[in-house]
């Protein structure tokens, strides 16, 4: 199998190419730079984005295509300029990857389009499943909201990829959430009622290849724990597995004045059910919050 990646070099797009490379596929990955990215193995570099380039003539035959590029959430406040390339950069990148499919004359099986949880917006009462449909109420479920959008018609199937907060060794949020307690110091982040939807990596990288192979599954699809938790019982789980004291609140206030707008990723959040993925008879290696923490954060 042939498989395009557009943010191959990203925390999530590294992990689906070393599975996808370990089973034999071909990975070729969409970059503005292909002539200065660094070689990963036998992954292929096309060159995308820029004025002129043409990366369907090299992606003829290409059976599946993801799309995990746009701007870091998390790379900086959310600035009036950030927020805009924030959206722009996952608008013009998912249009870009609808006129590559139009373009080609044998086209992929399956787009696989990344989207988040945050589509759902926040809440500490409500659960959530595929089934439900909001309206956009903040800053994220706006992006999610206009990102899906822009994937639609794409004349292929489409999976919607909706990811919760990722838990991996190295990379991601964990080894931040995780710093404040191996140095002494972690404790409940604002309220400690909001609701953490996660996934281990692992199960990201299988289920996206699971979706890849399951010809029902489109439409957006939960790439969550089915067992989320408030991020008092997460922090606390995550003391227990270092074996350092959660004792030290970061309140609310502080944490906005240190973040701003960008606040909200840490101080609100949303219980998210992979309601699809169960549906199907996904199974999942990391069900407990306490089992995934070990293998992410423990030698």
């Amino acid at each position: 199998m042939k498989v395009a990646i557009a943010g191959g070099s990203g925390f999530i797009g590294e992990a689906i190419t070393d599975e996808l490379l370990k089973h034999g596929h071909q990975v070729c990955w969409l970059t503005r730079d292909a002539a200065s990215a660094a070689n990963k193995r036998n992954v292929e570099y096309i060159q995308w984005l820029n004025e002129g380039d043409q990366p369907e003539n090299r992606l003829e035959g290409v059976n599946a295509i993801i799309n995990l590029a746009g701007e870091s959430l998390s790379s900086g406040r959310w600035t009036p300029a950030r927020k805009s390339r924030i959206l722009e950069s996952r608008l013009h990148a998912t249009a870009e990857i609808k006129r590559i499919i139009r373009s080609l004359s044998h086209k992929p099986s399956v787009l696989l389009n990344a989207s988040a949880v945050g589509y759902y917006g926040t809440s500490t009462r409500q659960t959530f499943t595929e089934e439900h449909q909001v309206q956009p109420s903040d800053f994220l479920s706006q992006v999610v909201s206009q990102w899906e959008a822009e994937a639609d018609g794409a004349g292929i199937r489409t999976v919607l990829m909706r990811f919760g907060v990722v838990l991996g060794q190295g990379e991601g949020a964990l080894p931040r959430m995780a710093l404040p307690y191996k140095l002494g110091f972690g404790g409940t982040l604002g309220s400690g009622r909001q609701i953490v939807s996660w996934i281990h990596i692992r199960d990201v990288v299988r289920a996206v290849l699971f979706c890849m192979e399951q010809p029902s599954l489109q439409g957006p699809v939960n790439f969550t724990s089915p067992k989320p938790l408030t991020m008092k019982a997460f922090g606390q789980t995550i003391g227990k597995v270092l074996g350092k004291p959660h004792y030290l609140p970061a309140p609310a206030f502080a944490i906005k004045l240190l973040l701003g707008e960008m606040s909200v990723m840490a101080l609100e959040g949303q219980a998210v059910l992979p309601q699809k993925l169960v549906e199907s008879c996904f199974e999942f290696l990391f069900s407990s919050p306490e089992a995934s923490l070990k293998d992410c954060l423990l030698p």
